[in-house]
């Protein structure tokens, strides 16, 4: 009886004549949705006594990171902008604590767009007896900055917030890496930069600086120079840990010295990564329409509204935090090229296992090869000719200082273009800290009212 009245409704709204098309329909729909998601990491990894510095851990993207580290027995440390007394954060960490049952969760406050919170922070870390790191991810980049919607923020004020994020991980960067640099030569050590997908946009008109950028540069542009900027800074700090001498570096199984699969890979214990978790309905799109709350100045109703009615296509086209994740999680779990000597007898081992590849660039849980062409810098009257000529004695003809050159891989535009970025970053952050300078310390002798 139930079933005649379900068929005669169900006939009545669709009739037997459309049930093969709205089958297809749906079939369709499917198999859009889950091709929009991407692939899922095969890899697994106990995360048991790991420590883990995540930046960026509150917001959509950073939070379900959280959880996926925190069911693993992660011990974690997140950064927050806000004091750790604050009843969101306090929330947010009993929350995970109880849903994953893992006490080792503990927030720390870290306000990124202060060099001095970021250096009284690092400073706090690396003087304490518990200070072992097992990992780092760089999740605060992701977000997307900018808006074609007109709000409160302009477009100086963007491009100032996208350098102030990427001069964070540079300064948290080196500051920690004096402790990862110490850390016994078996321990397993990540470093996981995450970029935002717009890199691409950059790869044709990439610029070290954004000097040679067009005039009026679009929203996508700019992000793409700050993801692919950060894409070559991640690359170049890797050959600095593989220029290192390599008898210090290279672990130990069982006591002896562990025979190391490619070699060319990996000659540092510490890895370093950058991958694109591709575009999120809420982490990508949303800001991108102006439609976050939490940041009043980049917030606009007509992008909300815009944002809500678009609902059901971004939910078919976008990703979930859950499917952006798992290029992170692949960077995290993939074994490096560090194996023990048992495993290394089977030469077919060598050959089928994917193992990690330091430097590069993952995304969609695979490997993607960026060649920069990078724009040439603007002539200045004084010393503009040195400017180009610099580090291209080998191309010339005419005598090369070796001191201080790394050897040229050719990823990600070569090592000339990694030692561009970074002595721009160290130049850029010299100008930061000193627009941001130490408050002085209160006099121990207050005076008298």
């Amino acid at each position: 009886m139930v079933l005649d009245i379900a068929y005669a409704a169900l006939s009545k709204m669709l009739p037997s004549k459309y049930w093969l098309r709205f089958g297809f329909a749906v079939a369709g729909v499917i198999i859009l949705r889950t091709l929009s998601q991407g692939r899922k990491t095969t890899r697994e990894r106990n995360l048991n006594a790991r420590v883990i510095l995540v930046t960026g851990g509150f917001t959509p993207l950073g939070l379900t990171l959280l959880q996926e580290l925190a069911q693993r027995g992660a011990h974690i440390i997140a950064l927050s902008p806000e004091p750790i007394s604050s009843p969101r954060v306090d929330i947010i960490i009993e929350l995970l604590r109880s849903t994953t049952s893992n006490e080792n969760i503990f927030a720390e406050h870290c306000d990124l767009s202060s060099p001095v919170s970021i250096r009284e922070f690092c400073s706090r870390f690396l003087t304490t007896e518990e200070n072992r790191l097992d990992g780092v991810i760089f999740a605060h980049e992701y977000a997307h900055i900018g808006s074609p919607l007109p709000t409160k923020s302009t477009s100086l004020e963007d491009e100032m917030e996208r350098q102030t994020r990427s001069l964070a991980t540079f300064l948290i960067t080196t500051l920690l890496l004096p402790i990862l640099l110490v850390a016994p030569a078996e321990r397993d050590i990540r470093i996981v930069n995450v970029i935002n997908p717009f890199y691409a946009a950059a790869i044709t008109n990439f610029s070290p600086t954004t000097e040679s950028l067009p005039e009026k540069p679009s929203i996508f542009l700019q992000e793409g120079q700050r993801s692919l900027q950060m894409a070559i800074l991640t690359r170049h700090l890797q050959r600095i840990l593989d220029s290192m001498p390599q008898n210090s570096q290279t672990p130990k199984v069982d006591g002896e010295v562990a025979n190391v699969v490619r070699s060319k890979l990996q000659r540092s214990n510490i890895v370093a990564v950058a991958v694109s978790p591709g575009i999120t309905k809420t982490d990508t799109v949303a800001p991108l329409l102006a439609a976050n709350r939490e940041d009043p100045s980049r917030f606009a109703y007509t992008g909300t509204i815009l944002y809500f009615l678009l609902q059901p296509l971004l939910w078919l086209l976008t990703r979930s935090p859950t499917s952006g994740i798992q290029t992170v999680l692949h960077g995290l779990f993939l074994p490096t090229p560090f194996k023990s000597k048992a495993r290394n007898n089977d030469e077919t081992d060598e050959l089928t296992v994917e193992v990690l590849k330091p430097g590069a660039l993952y995304a969609d849980c695979s490997v993607v090869r960026v060649t920069p062409r990078a724009q040439p810098p603007k002539k200045t009257p004084e010393g503009g000719e040195e400017r180009e000529t610099k580090g291209k004695g080998k191309q010339t003809g005419e005598p090369e200082d070796k001191s201080g050159i790394l050897p040229d891989d050719g990823e990600m535009g070569g090592e000339s273009l990694g030692r561009q970025v970074w002595e721009n970053f160290e130049a850029a952050l010299r100008v930061w800290e000193k627009s941001h300078p130490t408050p002085p310390k209160p006099s121990a002798e207050s005076p008298e009212t």
